[in-house]
C-alpha cells in the first residue's frame, strides 16, 4: 500500500527536472514553482488589500446604508414597493449581454466589414486606401460604438422610467472635484507601483495594447487611446454612475459590491493579475464614486493606468512609434 501510493504521488506530482527543461531559459525551480502557484498568489493579496478599502470606505458604506435603510422603510410605510432594483438588473442584464454576442469585433468581421467592402466596390475604391488601412482600427470603433451606446442609453431610459430621479446625481455631478483630487493622487500612488509590476509579467507585452498597429505611427497610437478613452468614460458613467445611482436607495452599499461582480466579469480573456485587480477596482473606485458624488476622479484613474499600460507595453518591448504619420500604403 505504500507503494502504491508513493508511486500515485509521484504520478501527479510535477518533476522539477522536467518543468525545469521546458520552462524559459534561466528560470529555476522556484521561479517555476511561482509559476504553478500564481493562480493562488491574488487571494492573500485581496486579503490584505480589502480590509484597506474598507477602512478608508467604511463611513461612506455607513452612510449609504443609513439612507437606504431609511428609504426601504418610508416606501414599506406607505405600503409601496421600489420598482429600481428589478428594472436597473434586467436592463443591466440585456445590455450586457448584447455588447458580449454583438459588440465585439468578431461581430464586426463578420457583418460590418463586408458590407463596407461592397461600399468600396461601389464606390469604385474610393474607401479603400483609409478602409483597410485603418482596418483594424475599425473594428475597434465598432467595439467602442457599442460599449458606449450600451453604457449611455440607461441614463434616458431611467429618467423615462423614474422622471423624479436627478441623473445628476448618477455620478455626474461636478461640483467639489478639485476638493476630492486629493484621493485620485492616493489611488495613483497604489495603483502605480502595483501596475509597474504587472507590466513584466510575460502575458502583459502580448496582450496590450489591443489595437496592434499603434505600433506604426503616433497617428494610430493616439487614435486608439482616442476611442479606449472614450469607452473608458461611458464604462465609468454606467458602472459607478447610472448602476451606482439607480440602485444606492435601496441595496445602500450592497450596491457596489453588486456592481463589483459584473464589472469584474467584463475583464474575463484578459491577463489573470489583472482581473482579480478588477474586483478592488470595482469596489474601491464605486466607493470612491459614492463618496465623492462624482464619477470624473475614478475616470482619470482609469485612463491613467490604462494609457500607462498600453505605454509601457510598448516601452519594453521596445515598439514605440517612431513616425507620427503612417507610412504610405502601410
Amino acid at each position: 500500500m505504500t507503494l502504491e501510493l508513493a508511486a500515485l504521488f509521484a504520478s501527479i506530482t510535477p518533476d522539477l527536472g522536467t518543468i525545469a527543461a521546458t520552462a524559459p531559459p534561466r528560470a529555476g525551480a522556484f521561479a517555476v514553482w511561482m509559476d504553478r502557484l500564481s493562480p493562488l498568489l491574488p487571494i492573500p493579496a485581496l486579503l490584505v488589500i480589502l480590509p484597506l478599502v474598507w477602512l478608508f470606505f467604511r463611513q461612506t458604506w455607513r452612510e449609504l446604508d443609513e439612507d437606504a435603510h431609511r428609504h426601504r422603510g418610508e416606501a414599506l410605510a406607505e405600503g409601496k414597493s421600489d420598482l429600481r432594483p428589478f428594472v436597473a438588473m434586467a436592463m443591466a442584464a440585456v445590455i450586457l449581454t448584447l455588447q458580449e454576442y454583438y459588440g465585439g469585433r468578431g461581430f464586426y468581421e463578420e457583418n460590418i466589414h463586408p458590407l463596407l467592402t461592397k461600399l468600396d466596390v461601389r464606390f469604385h475604391g474610393k474607401l479603400g486606401n483609409g478602409l483597410f488601412k485603418f482596418d483594424e482600427l475599425l473594428g475597434f470603433g465598432w467595439w467602442a460604438f457599442a460599449r458606449i451606446f450600451g453604457y449611455v442609453i440607461p441614463f434616458p431610459l431611467w429618467k423615462l422610467f423614474f422622471p423624479r430621479d436627478s441623473l445628476l446625481d448618477m455620478g455626474l455631478r461636478t461640483k467639489g472635484f478639485f476638493a476630492h483630487a486629493w484621493i485620485y493622487l492616493l489611488f495613483l500612488a497604489f495603483v502605480l507601483p502595483a501596475m509597474f509590476l504587472v507590466s513584466h509579467q510575460p502575458d502583459f507585452g502580448s496582450y496590450y495594447p489591443f489595437y496592434r498597429n499603434a505600433t506604426r505611427s503616433w497617428l494610430d497610437f493616439l487614435m486608439w487611446e482616442a476611442i479606449y478613452f472614450a469607452q473608458f468614460f461611458a464604462l465609468e458613467m454606467f458602472f459607478r454612475g447610472w448602476w451606482l445611482g439607480a440602485l444606492k436607495t435601496t441595496l445602500g452599499s450592497g450596491a457596489i459590491f453588486a456592481m463589483a461582480v459584473p464589472y469584474c466579469m467584463i475583464h474575463y480573456g484578459k491577463p489573470y493579475l489583472e482581473v482579480n485587480g478588477a474586483i478592488v477596482a470595482g469596489i474601491a473606485l464605486g466607493s470612491l464614486s459614492m463618496k465623492t458624488k462624482s464619477i470624473y476622479q475614478g475616470f482619470l484613474v482609469h485612463v491613467t493606468v490604462a494609457g500607462l499600460m498600453d505605454w509601457l507595453s510598448l516601452f519594453h518591448r521596445h515598439a514605440l512609434p517612431k513616425v507620427f504619420w503612417p507610412p504610405h500604403g502601410g
